[in-house]
């Protein structure tokens, strides 16, 4: 059976070549060499935080309060990492978190985030905020797992456009953004003066979209681009929601859903409540709320409230194997990987994401064995103690 660790051979055997990787394989270190390679405002995008970026920071520091625990002499000479989750079969629990304007990191952008997910069979969740429209990505991942995720437009009409073209285009599950409805204050873009958006970068869905088009009067072209930005700028994210609009979602998507942004175990509950198949625990990487919780301290009392009832997953400071395996312990089912993986995507377009891909999943894989388990579902508490 082969193993997901087996690229850390293939990389010692390139090696007798003196061949080396061409990125590092210590992911943590992506994100120097991108700021080396991005202009300031790309990078600013994409690493950048609310406020002073406590969150961020928070997120890390989560991870280091916990630390594994190996077990010894324990057969763990056959590994499976792969596991379901809404419904999606994948090789390892780790799925590729929804990045918006991905075109700013490099010109293939979604393009080839999605080529390299489907050549690691991991899902990608495409971001509604993309370069490339839903129908594209999804051609350019073929036949592998995709998942879609929707920041909710003021315009109703649009929003059901939005889930069509989804569902048309063989997206399976629906991830919801909840806490996006208006961009925070984020320092590093407004040092920079810098939204992407309203240069015409990140709104393919919308400018594509058969509804948005007929709010402004028809096909997007140079004449009516600028008109066209600002009417996205209006419909963009909608304040005015509340659980019973949770109802609509229903209507219009008929696959799992699950609501991405949840901290509280109360909100927890209310999803159950509301019928939905799945949290994401994340506080957005910390871009929206200075000072929040971390995602990973918010994860255990949503996992105690509701694990038995929906999926909870994870996002917000996944860096590493380790991290992975810290945040299944604690309850997940699956993580989200988003900055390691847009760095990657930076520094080498699609070989660099798919580097960054196999890379996560051999040291998970190999935390796992090292830990004395061979499957993401052995792990629990009794695998980690409190630093």
């Amino acid at each position: 059976m082969s193993s997901l660790a087996d690229f850390q051979n293939e990389i010692y055997l390139n090696g007798l070549g003196d061949a080396v990787p061409g990125l590092p394989t210590d992911l943590t270190r992506l994100e120097g060499l991108a700021e080396r390679r991005l202009s300031a405002q790309a990078f600013g995008y994409v690493a950048g935080s609310a406020g002073s970026e406590a969150t961020a920071r928070a997120n890390r520091e989560a991870f280091d309060r916990w630390r594994i625990v190996p077990r010894m002499l324990r057969d763990v000479s056959v590994r499976d990492l792969s596991v379901e989750v809404l419904g999606t079969a994948m090789p390892a629990p780790v799925l590729l978190a929804p990045i918006g304007v991905q075109s700013i990191l490099h010109p293939d952008g979604e393009l080839a985030v999605a080529r390299a997910a489907a050549g690691t069979g991991l899902p990608m969740v495409l971001s509604t905020a993309a370069s490339y429209t839903m129908e594209d990505v999804a051609e350019a991942g073929g036949g592998a797992p995709r998942w879609y995720q929707l920041y909710w437009p003021k315009d109703r009409d649009l929003a059901v456009s939005f889930l069509g073209r989804a569902k048309a285009a063989g997206y399976s599950a629906l991830v919801v953004t909840l806490d996006t409805f208006t961009l925070a204050w984020r320092p590093r873009d407004l040092d920079q003066a810098y939204l992407p958006f309203l240069r015409g970068i990140g709104v393919a869905n919308y400018l594509s979209d058969p509804v948005f088009q007929r709010a402004v009067g028809g096909p997007v072209t140079d004449a009516n681009r600028d008109a066209a930005v600002l009417h996205w700028a209006a419909t963009f994210g909608n304040p005015s929601l509340t659980w019973d609009d949770l109802r609509f979602l229903r209507e219009h998507w008929d696959g799992p859903i699950a609501l991405k942004g949840v901290q509280h175990p109360d909100d927890a509950r209310r999803a159950v409540h509301a019928g939905m198949d799945g949290v994401i625990v994340s506080n957005h990487g910390g871009r929206q709320v200075d000072g929040a919780v971390a995602s990973l301290d918010a994860l255990p009392a949503v996992v105690d409230a509701v694990g038995d009832q929906i999926s909870v997953l994870f996002d917000s400071g996944i860096r590493t194997g380790a991290d992975v395996a810290k945040a299944l312990a604690l309850g997940a089912k699956a993580v989200l990987v988003a900055r390691p993986y847009a760095y990657g995507l930076a520094l080498g377009g699609e070989a660099g994401v798919r580097h960054v891909l196999r890379c996560l999943q051999a040291e998970l894989e190999l935390t796992l064995a090292l830990s004395g388990l061979t499957r993401p579902d052995e792990l629990n508490l009794d695998a980690l103690v409190r630093a």
